[in-house]
């Protein structure tokens, strides 16, 4: 018999703000076990320097977090002028500097930007990215020295805007498919104005349907798992897990679908849903005239619905 994790059940998404100086790993296990879950894991690594959204999914939550893996992202950077490091941004070594030219102007800024930054764009990943070579975090490697082949990825620049041009720095912000490597770009830019440049803030905004204003800080979360005056463990545990969104909103660009009783014990036990239904591809099944989500399903072309991802139905025993 599988031993039983420690923690308990709770199921839901924390929109983190990540601090600066700390792993995604880090935070995530603080805020596991500030929650005292069972279960959890981020949705798409922030380096240690960056800052910003990192939705932790607990529980059950867990099963749809590679939707918020592979959707679009939004960030806010600041490229410093002049200098390369060998990691690309503010924690490397520096390799080079060069004077940054004098008569820089944001038209020229711009222009770059369109020309190379927007629409579908190949870029090549840094060596210091957490992308792997051979089970190998490249990352590592890197630390170690050693070089080896990155090729290039096809990624998508939904926009990118100049927010800010000084004299050894500008402002970007990037709103990107996954898979998108800001530090490269800030790269590439910098080779273009001939001077270099690497990242030195970079903030994540928006991780698919979750944006900068509903995310909370770290020291704001423990605060709340303090004790105070007249609290119980089980008054504590209530705040918190009214921070948390239902596991369905990290799936909420998919359609509704809505099922009898009958039809979502069927899918729970594994089988399709003979009956017709118009919609058709992924979508998110709820238990008609409730708000009980059963999980994600997907409707063939023939119209049938067949089980895909599903929220567990066992029972919690503690």
């Amino acid at each position: 018999m599988a031993r039983k994790p420690k923690g308990r059940r709770i199921d839901g998404v924390f929109l983190l703000d990540k601090p600066g100086g700390l792993s995604s790993n880090a935070v995530l296990q603080r805020v596991k076990r500030i929650y005292g879950a069972a279960k959890a894991g981020h949705t798409g690594a922030l380096d240690p320097l960056a800052t910003g959204m990192l939705p932790i999914c607990l529980g059950e939550a867990t099963k749809f977090s590679q939707y918020l893996l592979e959707s679009d992202k939004r960030y806010r950077t600041t490229a410093k002028l002049g200098v390369r490091t060998d990691s690309s941004d503010a924690d490397g070594a520096v390799i080079e500097t060069k004077p940054v030219p004098a008569d820089l102007s944001r038209e020229q800024v711009e222009a770059l930007l369109v020309e190379h930054f927007s629409g579908e764009i190949e870029q090549v990943p840094s060596m210091f990215s957490a992308l792997k070579h051979n089970g190998q975090p490249l990352y590592k490697l890197a630390r170690q020295g050693i070089e080896v082949e990155v090729k290039p990825r096809r990624v998508t620049i939904h926009e990118i805007k100049l927010l800010d041009l000084r004299e050894d720095e500008l402002d970007l912000e990037v709103y990107c498919s996954k898979g998108t490597y800001i530090r490269s770009i800030v790269e590439d830019l910098g080779h273009m104005l001939g001077c270099g440049a690497h990242v030195s803030v970079l903030r994540r905004l928006d991780t698919g349907p979750y944006q900068e204003p509903m995310m909370m800080p770290l020291e704001q979360l423990q605060a709340l798992a303090e004790m105070r005056e007249g609290d119980d463990a089980e008054c504590i545990q209530g705040r918190l897990d009214q921070l948390l969104l239902p596991p369905w909103t990290a799936i909420a660009s998919l359609p509704a679908l809505e099922l009898s009783e009958t039809q979502a014990k069927r899918l729970q036990c594994g089988q399709g849903c003979a009956d017709y239904f118009e919609q058709r591809g992924e979508v998110r099944l709820f238990i008609a005239g409730t708000e009980t989500f059963i999980g994600v399903g997907e409707v063939a072309d023939t119209g049938i619905l067949k089980p895909k991802r599903l929220m567990s139905t066992a029972p919690d025993t503690e």
